[in-house]
């Protein structure tokens, strides 16, 4: 019997050939969606002659993904309107979940109860993810700003 495909959340962990295979078809989709108009659909040919026609966004997120890829990381699908655990919030962000807690607690990302255990809504944290890269670049403008200023060499 085939090996049933993974649930959209079950990590995926590249291989050595999916790496490389990963690599190719990164930058080959990379080429396409450079070429392309915002929301303009994609037809990719498969191997047995059948096309799929893919919308845009989907070649943005398959491009990613296989640049994540390529460069050996595992990777996962989450829906922007899943819920997840504090554990789960926490390796997203790449904390520790008692740092997450504390976030939580300080009311920095919003979470709900259930009962007694916190749950996160996936778009809560990707929201607070990308605040904080905005902040940090706007802080490294702000310091790159500043060494102009002085003179200094960077």
């Amino acid at each position: 019997m085939a090996n049933p495909l993974p649930r959209y959340n079950d990590p995926v962990l590249p291989d050595s050939r999916d790496i490389e295979l990963a690599t190719q078809s990164s930058q080959r989709l990379a080429a396409l969606f450079a070429k392309k108009k915002e929301n303009e659909p994609v037809a990719i040919n498969i191997a047995d002659g059948e096309k799929i026609i893919l919308p845009f966004g989907a070649i943005k997120l398959l491009t990613e993904l296989l640049s994540q890829m390529a460069s050996g990381n595992a990777v996962t699908l989450i829906p922007i309107h899943k819920s997840l655990t504090p554990q789960e919030a926490a390796d997203l962000l790449n904390v520790s979940r008692s740092y997450l807690i504390k976030l939580l607690e300080k009311g920095k990302i919003p979470f709900e109860k259930v009962g007694t255990h916190r749950r996160i809504k996936a778009e809560d944290l990707f929201k607070y993810r990308s605040d904080l890269e905005t902040d940090k670049k706007a802080a490294l403008d702000e310091l790159t700003e500043q060494a102009q200023d002085l003179e200094m060499e960077y």
